[in-house]
């Protein structure tokens, strides 16, 4: 049994406090030498590349995804990426949509860096090594291990600029929780197929804009927004609604390219047939926007993009969105 662990930097690997701030210097093998109880799984340790995870990039994951899915051929029961926490729901959420394996890949990272009292990375590190390693993790997709609560990648938000517990499911909750070293899941989602190979040039190209709406909003920078653009995902008020002036604007928009309806509350979904008024969700609908369903801005735009970069007909970008939504 071992467990394949790819360093991707972030606040769990950061280190040298000064003048000039906290910088990621730890290595792999700094990382779990610094964590007790570890050294009874065999880990094949990698680093990958010290970044901050506003500097990842789509391309970066999808060639993760790629060496992980080799680290489970190779003989891996399962694998631990770590990175920092700020594109953490995202990038876990990538992978998921294109992990093929019933080996878990797990993603953490840490909210204290390990310069500060009672830094949280070490204790993360050893949770999502031991759900990597446990049978009860198979075939549950991409997750995230946090505070020794277990999250699928499809649901997991970060919802604490600070807080050690920021990693939550508002719509879902934790599929299970390591206690007292043991893998305990208590939920089983079912999984989705893999979305079909991304062609990564086409992805290099295609483009997404995303735009929260905001009360007294200017409709006239949705065009701004959406110009050169391939799809748009919008973050209505509540349960999918936007200004009256928006309808049209959208509409028009949704005529020239995929625009998927969502909520910017950050749990629930957007509604279908409630409500009619101008700019509410079934007028939207009618104008040919997309039903987001429970999906949160940001993981329909990692979705959207990764569909136009499939090259995938209007007919089959709904039909992913209803089943993964």
């Amino acid at each position: 049994m071992t467990v394949a662990l790819f360093t991707l930097g972030g606040t769990i690997a950061m280190a040298g406090a000064g003048a000039g701030g906290v910088v990621a210097r730890l290595t792999g093998a700094d990382l779990t030498a610094a964590v007790p109880g570890l050294a009874d799984i065999p880990l094949d340790v990698r680093d990958v590349e010290a970044v901050p995870s506003a500097a990842l990039a789509y391309r970066q994951i999808l060639d993760l995804v790629d060496a992980a899915a080799g680290a489970v051929a190779g003989g891996a029961t399962g694998v631990v990426v770590t990175q920092g926490t700020d594109t953490l729901e995202e990038t876990a959420w990538l992978a998921d949509l294109v992990w093929p394996h019933a080996a878990p890949l797990v993603f953490t990272g840490a909210m204290r860096n390990p310069t500060l009292a009672g830094p949280d990375g070490p204790a993360n590190l050893l949770a999502a090594v031991r759900v990597a390693a446990a049978p009860a993790a198979r075939d549950l997709g991409v997750l995230v291990a946090f505070a020794d609560e277990i999250h699928a990648a499809r649901f997991v938000r970060k919802t604490h600029s600070t807080s050690t517990g920021t990693f939550v499911s508002p719509n879902a909750g934790p599929l299970g929780h390591v206690v007292e070293g043991r893998v305990r899941v208590l939920t089983r989602p079912p999984r989705h197929a893999p979305l079909p190979a991304v062609d990564r040039e086409r992805l290099a190209a295609t483009r997404v804009a995303l735009h929260t709406v905001t009360l007294d909003d200017d409709v006239a920078v949705l065009d701004a927004v959406a110009a050169g653009r391939d799809g748009l995902v919008v973050a209505g008020f509540g349960v999918g609604h936007v200004p009256p002036a928006f309808a049209p604007a959208l509409g028009a928009l949704a005529g020239r390219m995929p625009v998927v309806l969502t909520s910017r509350t950050g749990a629930g979904s957007v509604l279908r047939d409630t409500y009619g008024a101008v700019g509410s969700e079934r007028d939207l609908r009618r104008r040919g926007l997309v039903d987001g369903g429970l999906l949160d801005p940001y993981k329909a735009k990692v979705l959207l993009r990764l569909l136009l970069a499939t090259d995938v007909d209007p007919t089959a970008i709904t039909e992913a969105f209803t089943r993964h939504g």
